[in-house]
């Protein structure tokens, strides 16, 4: 049974405990504490009362405000889209093209392009856009369609081989060594030439054979100095840069067994502001282009200082 007794040292009392010699104070708890420990629990009550509390079998306690984050979230979201809408309503009655004229316009579709890049593209094109092997980096000027506004939009709606859209991206390369249209030593012959006129093999013997054979295979579709077609979505295969891979290998893969990457058709997944807003978001990345008006009309804006500047 506990003893309990008053500390002649303190004057509290002790709880009644002893252990070896050393007894607990009964010490009362500070005011303030107490005071903010009661105000705790009528703010827990008020509080459940108020807002969804206590869980049920398939629902919690709705409160008597009827405040929920759902709710909440609509609100925020309707408030966030009516502030928006201009912006939305003018790129959405503003062809693409005609964005570079409107400054102000062009950085809104920027900004929302890049938010939508990141939730919708990051996953084949990387955070930066700096793509991987089978996946393009859209930071170069280096585009298998073409660049410009338009271009890039279009490519967005209607991805890359893509079945049942009429206005996909299509083009296929023949599997020269799985369909036997060439044998292994001509497959070495054609990469060897590629290699070399994308210099990375001086000339050979090898490389001249392959330049006969890429004449007669291969030039239909990436032009006779392997500098590629954007009708057909044909690679350049001067520059230094690869989709899937430069060395002897990889094209020698490429060769015998061709590639089909695909992107998927954004025009049933996304609205079309949106796809506008990416397109814009990726033609400012770096290797975006002037459109063929803007470029036709560049040229002829040389040409008139030249002629100008002539005696």
């Amino acid at each position: 049974m506990a003893d309990k007794r008053v500390d002649k040292a303190t004057g509290t009392q002790t709880v009644g405990h002893e252990w070896d010699g050393i007894e607990e104070l009964d010490t009362p708890m500070p005011r303030w504490w107490l005071i903010i420990f009661y105000a705790t629990i009528v703010f827990a009550i008020g509080y459940s009362i108020m807002y969804p509390a206590w869980p049920m079998l398939n629902r919690a306690t709705a409160g008597v405000l009827g405040w929920t984050s759902h709710k909440q979230l609509r609100q925020e979201m309707a408030a966030a889209d009516k502030k928006r809408a201009p912006i939305i309503n003018a790129l959405a009655t503003t062809p693409i093209e005609n964005l570079p004229a409107n400054p102000k316009l062009l950085h809104a579709a920027e900004i929302g392009g890049r938010s939508a890049f990141k939730v919708h593209c990051v996953q084949c094109h990387g955070s930066g856009a700096a793509g991987g092997k089978g996946y393009p980096n859209l930071n170069d000027d280096d585009w298998l369609w073409g660049g410009d506004l338009a271009t890039i939009q279009q490519t967005l709606q209607h991805g890359i081989r893509q079945p049942g859209d009429d206005q996909t991206r299509m083009s296929q390369m023949p599997a020269f060594g799985r369909d036997q249209l060439l044998t292994p030593d001509e497959i070495q012959d054609v990469v060897s030439y590629v290699r070399y006129i994308s210099h990375q093999e001086p000339a050979s013997v090898s490389a001249r054979r392959g330049a006969t054979l890429f004449a007669n295979n291969c030039a239909v579709c990436h032009g006779p100095d392997g500098k590629g077609d954007r009708k057909v979505g044909a690679p350049n295969l001067t520059d230094a840069i690869w989709l899937y891979g430069g060395d002897r290998g990889t094209i020698t893969q490429t060769v015998t067994n061709a590639r089909y990457g695909i992107m998927p058709a954004w025009h049933g997944r996304l609205d079309p502001v949106t796809i506008k807003m990416l397109a814009a978001y990726v033609h400012s990345l770096g290797g975006g282009e002037a459109s063929p008006a803007q470029q036709q009309l560049a040229e002829t804006n040389v040409s008139a200082e030249k002629a100008d500047g002539q005696p």
